[in-house]
């Protein structure tokens, strides 16, 4: 029987001290982060919506949004996926079928929020949070949406900037009642506060590493010392190819030639390397030789 992605994570957490979690925008990125050596990968809800829609991290996007994302990232790789999932899009009953669809896609796992619906980038002024009683049903709705025990349903808690560390701590706690099989908690702002929240929680903790936001870039030995037992970057990727594309862009309509800028690429081997294109090269001639085989013996 084979292995499902949710016990692949779970191994990967346990494995790894603690389990780097890379943001993937795409297929080709899964691949690209697969090949250095990470044993997961991560979907951002606002990596989809700036990527693939160019809209802002404002929940303008939806489940089938995710969903396609979904099904070309664990298509490409084999290493188990966490997906954002936002606020779960609607009431208890749309959680559950969220997380069932998350799961049937082939995720690991994914994480939903506390912010009310019109819920904004975690590092932003202005965050809303629903009750904490809401989110405990939230909670309990996505463990009945999984299509397999193994699938980590993850809280993610925005309370630590609307009702500070204490707050934060209560809801963290029962959120790990209600079931959550780990804690995200976003935007703390030293090394100490994730010491209060491991030392309080017997769930694995997840610090959100994110650049240009309120939490500072603490390295994995600084966050492992802390107790954490996932580290996320996000976007880290997707903001660097960002650069490089728009650096490109202006070379060739300002220079009218890309030769400055070549360097910045990645060559035509090696893409055909992480893409496998002899392997396919070969299938196909081997299709074309069986036709022309076919064709004749007739």
């Amino acid at each position: 029987m084979r292995e499902h992605p949710g016990q692949k994570l779970r191994q990967a957490i346990k494995a790894e001290k603690p389990l780097q979690l890379p943001g993937v925008i795409n297929a080709y990125a899964a691949k690209l982060a697969q090949s250095v050596g990470f044993k997961a990968l991560y979907l951002s809800g606002a990596g989809v919506a700036n990527a693939n829609f160019a809209l802002p991290d404002l929940a303008m996007t939806s489940l089938n949004d995710v969903l396609g994302t979904v099904q070309q990232i664990v298509n490409a790789t084999d290493l188990p996926l966490v997906v954002d999932a936002d606020t779960g899009w609607g009431s208890p009953l749309n959680v559950k079928r969220t997380f069932q669809m998350l799961s049937q896609a082939g995720a690991a796992g994914a994480h939903i929020e506390d912010q009310t619906e019109a819920k904004r980038c975690g590092h932003r002024q202005g965050k809303q949070l629903v009750s904490a009683i809401e989110m405990v049903t939230k909670i309990k709705a996505a463990l009945d949406g999984r299509e397999h025990d193994s699938f980590l349903v993850m809280a993610r808690t925005d309370a630590f900037a609307v009702e500070g560390e204490k707050g934060a701590l209560e809801r963290a706690l029962m959120y790990q009642a209600a079931g959550a099989d780990a804690l995200f908690i976003e935007a703390l702002t030293s090394l100490e506060q994730y010491a209060v929240f491991t030392k309080a929680l017997s769930i694995p903790v997840l610090a959100n590493i994110t650049e240009f936001g309120k939490t500072p870039l603490y390295t994995k030995a600084e966050l492992a010392k802390q107790g954490v037992a996932i580290v996320l970057y996000p976007l880290s990727a997707f903001r660097a190819m960002n650069a490089a594309a728009l650096k490109v862009y202006k070379a060739i309509y300002e220079q009218g030639t890309q030769q400055s800028v070549v360097d910045l690429m990645q060559n035509r081997n090696e893409l055909y390397q992480f893409l496998n294109y002899e392997q396919f090269e070969k299938e196909l001639d081997n299709y074309n030789q069986l036709m022309e085989h076919e064709h004749g013996s007739k």
